[in-house]
């Protein structure tokens, strides 16, 4: 029993000390580089399984050692949970410690000053009691403590001086800022929500389809969002009612196409029931949040929306604006697909009408550059919609409508087409306004691009411990800086009575290092020895 009790005390020990805080700390920063290297799933769990399809050997060990959820796996955890161990278990003794040493007198003087690396020695024809009164004025800033000859080990009477307490103050607030940072940081996690919504709106391109949908976004149900996460100890209850409508996107490109800027100018309240047309303006940009009681709505993106009518043999006609996701973000050259169910009277039968329905699978370039060798490759020269086009293929059958089961609305199902019930039936190339009739084995039906418009990607974060782990941060910091320039140092001035006068001998040691220790040094042994000037104050925390 007594080798476990001393093993686990030599463990704690370990775990406690400075060395072992410093080791987690750089563990901890060593375990965040897969985090940062990468997709995780918490942000995007579309990424994670894009690159588990193109690393089909790494991707699956990667997974298995939670590569893809780095800062929930149970090793950052577990690491996170040691550091903060560590670090309590280290800043409550250190405190105690700290708090006992600026209580303390300072040392006595050693009985030969002369070994200390800085010293100096002089006679005064000064009495001894005034020249004791000049050093304590001088020393005034310091913490004194006077020591009669018989405590004196030189049997003289002397004068102890210590400066620089500071330091390990700030060393101390450094860590608890730290552990504050952490404990926050976490809080948060436990408690946030964020979500994304795509919001088609207006756009300012002479191609661009007029929006009929809603452009409205209330922040009330997490069944809004497109996409929602939020933290264990959310229940999805506490959202910050508001409302928004987009009202357009804007954006500005450099010739080379680059972004230099992007906005979207929308309406908002606070109060839910209010009138839309008492709502009030504003304009959102790229790191400028919409800050509503306490929720953050930044402008995180943008993206096309094309527009495609399919037309029956009867006259009926089905027209569908659905957002395409951007495989090319310099020149915005998008993919999507959508489905088209047949008016129910030209199929009455169920099995027949799915049969007949019509998927649009393909790209969309908002300036359209055709290249290969038979100019029929779509690429995009320009982000901004000056000439837009789609190169897309159609097919016939079964597209997955109607059968309640999730599908992915950027691509389509590849075990429909394997299995033969959804078939290709043409691939064509359009620009705005064009269109073109299918064949009567694919039911006569005719296919339009009309346009385009753009839409605009919002999110809305809430975060109640952001404030607190910026404070923290700042804390760690500055406290951080200050620790590296306060300097712990002592001075003793010991006095030895002479006939007509006093001898003085000073001597000072810097208890961390002596950068800058020599010339204040200097200046207090002129300060005590050369007449009636007092130090200026410094601006020294310690």
């Amino acid at each position: 029993m007594r080798t476990v009790t001393t093993w686990a005390r030599r463990a704690w020990h370990w775990l406690t000390s400075m060395s072992t805080a410093l080791i987690l700390l750089f563990l901890l920063a060593l375990a965040a580089i897969p985090g940062a290297l990468l997709p995780q799933r918490q942000v995007s769990e579309t990424l994670v399984d894009d690159y588990l399809k193109a690393n089909p050997t790494m991707g699956p060990i990667y997974d298995r050692l939670q590569f893809f959820d780095v800062f929930s796996s149970t090793w950052f955890v577990a690491i996170v949970t040691l550091l903060m161990v560590s670090l309590v278990g280290c800043i409550i003794p250190r405190s105690i410690d700290h708090w006992r040493a600026y209580r303390a007198k300072p040392t006595r003087a050693p009985k030969y000053l002369s070994r200390m690396p800085l010293h100096a020695e002089a006679d005064v024809d000064k009495p001894m009691s005034e020249v004791d009164a000049h050093a304590r004025a001088v020393l005034r800033r310091w913490n004194v403590a006077a020591y009669a000859p018989e405590e004196d080990r030189a049997g003289a009477h002397s004068i102890s001086a210590e400066r620089g307490y500071a330091r390990e103050l700030m060393n101390l607030l450094f860590h608890i800022g730290l552990v504050g940072m952490i404990v926050f940081f976490a809080a948060g996690r436990m408690v946030f929500y964020e979500g994304q919504v795509i919001v088609v709106t207006n756009s300012e391109s002479e191609y661009a389809v007029p929006v009929e949908r809603s452009r409205e976004f209330c922040n009330t149900s997490p069944a809004n969002f497109d996409v929602f996460r939020a933290g264990s100890l959310f229940d999805g209850t506490g959202l910050t009612p508001f409302c928004f409508e987009s009202q357009n996107f804007r954006a500005e490109y450099l010739n080379n196409g680059q972004a230099s800027g992007f906005w979207s100018d929308i309406t908002y309240t606070d109060d839910v029931a209010r009138p839309v047309s008492e709502w009030e303006p504003t304009t959102l940009a790229v790191n400028h949040p919409l800050r509503v009681g306490g929720d953050r709505v930044y402008l995180q993106g943008h993206g096309f929306a094309p527009q495609v009518t399919i037309t029956w043999p009867n006259g009926e006609t089905r027209t569908q604006l659905v957002q395409f996701r951007p495989t090319d973000v310099n020149s915005f050259l998008s993919s999507g697909v959508m489905r088209f169910d047949p008016p129910a009277g030209m199929y009455p039968d169920l099995a027949e009408r799915r049969a007949h329905q019509i998927a649009v699978e393909g790209v969309f370039a908002p300036t359209a550059r055709w290249t290969g060798p038979n100019g029929d490759l779509l690429q995009s020269a320009f982000p901004s919609m000056q000439d837009p086009a789609m190169a897309v293929e159609i097919y016939v059958g079964d597209a997955g409508l109607d059968t309640g089961r999730p599908q992915n609305i950027f691509v389509l199902d590849q075990g429909l087409i394997a299995d033969g019930r959804l078939q290709k039936v043409d691939r064509v190339q359009l620009g705005p306004g064009e269109e073109v009739t299918l064949g009567a084995d694919a039911g006569g039906v005719t296919v339009r691009f009309d346009g385009a418009a753009e839409y605009a990607n919002y999110q809305i974060s809430r975060d109640p411990f952001q404030v607190w782990a910026l404070a923290a941060t700042v804390l760690m910091l500055t406290t951080l800086a200050l620790s590296l320039t306060i300097k712990r140092r002592r001075v003793w001035v010991r006095l030895t009575p002479l006939e007509g006068g006093t001898r003085v001998e000073i001597a000072g040691l810097a208890r961390t290092d002596r950068a800058g220790w020599g010339s204040e040094f200097d200046d207090i042994v002129e300060a005590i020895l050369g007449g009636p000037e007092v130090l200026e104050d410094d601006d020294d925390l310690g």
